[in-house]
């Protein structure tokens, strides 16, 4: 069955390109030209990935990102960019994107990392089906509801986070390397993936600030080690 891929791009001969190049690899496309149209289609239809410009007219890609996680937050998206400011992929890391294309690139290259974001994917939806609930500390962890409850607060997680957490949990106690981590969760240890890993660790502190019991330490230039105390 196709895979079904949301393109927001408002280059007409570049998009027909890309459009072309994805069908032949049996994707599913539906092409947006501007971001309003793009958050339009996406309100009526499901997705399994979506590849936005970052400039375009009417909506640029970052809001239209924004306005995609409002409606369903778990569904994976990259942003292509002609420009290389580091503002805007920290930017774009912030909002959780999976990937981020530079221009000019090859269509081969955005076809294997679709690919491989939605082969992580589904490896976590094979993970989170074989797994219950878990006791981490003070916490219950759910990874099959997306759930971290401490007490009566429930704190919702998106599928990465999910995974991420499964790994350290499951690696706890141990010194995890950087490239490890990135290598399981993000299938590459490229730049834009260290950083977007440096997010979400900030954001798995975060969730477990509650319980001194867990903490998780970081080793300069090495890794970190997702301590849980016993």
């Amino acid at each position: 069955m196709p895979r079904k891929v949301l393109l927001a791009e408002d280059d007409f001969d570049f998009a027909s390109v890309l459009k072309q190049y994805l069908e032949l690899y049996n994707y599913q496309v539906n092409w947006a030209k501007n971001g309003e149209e793009a958050i339009q289609i996406f309100e009526k239809e499901t997705f399994d990935i979506c590849v936005f410009d970052v400039m375009m007219p009417k909506m640029d890609g970052f809001t239209l990102a924004e306005k995609i996680i409002e409606t369903n937050p778990e569904t994976p998206f990259i942003f292509l960019t002609a420009r290389k400011l580091k503002e805007d992929k920290l930017k774009g890391l912030q909002l959780g994107a999976d990937d981020y294309i530079v221009k000019p690139f090859e269509a081969d290259e955005l076809v294997l990392r679709l690919n491989n974001i939605l082969k992580r994917g589904e490896q976590k939806n094979y993970i989170q089906n074989t797994v219950e609930e878990i006791v981490i500390g003070k916490y219950i962890f759910n990874p099959n509801r997306l759930e971290l409850k401490l007490s009566n607060h429930i704190q919702r997680l998106t599928e990465k986070e999910v995974a991420l957490i499964l790994f350290l949990y499951n690696n706890r106690n141990n010194l995890l390397k950087r490239n490890e981590i990135l290598q399981q969760i993000w299938g590459n240890d490229d730049f834009f993936s260290g950083r977007s890993m440096d997010v979400f660790m900030s954001r798995i502190r975060k969730y477990f600030s509650n319980d001194a019991s867990i903490t998780i330490e970081s080793i300069r230039n090495i890794g970190l080690e997702f301590k849980i105390l016993k």
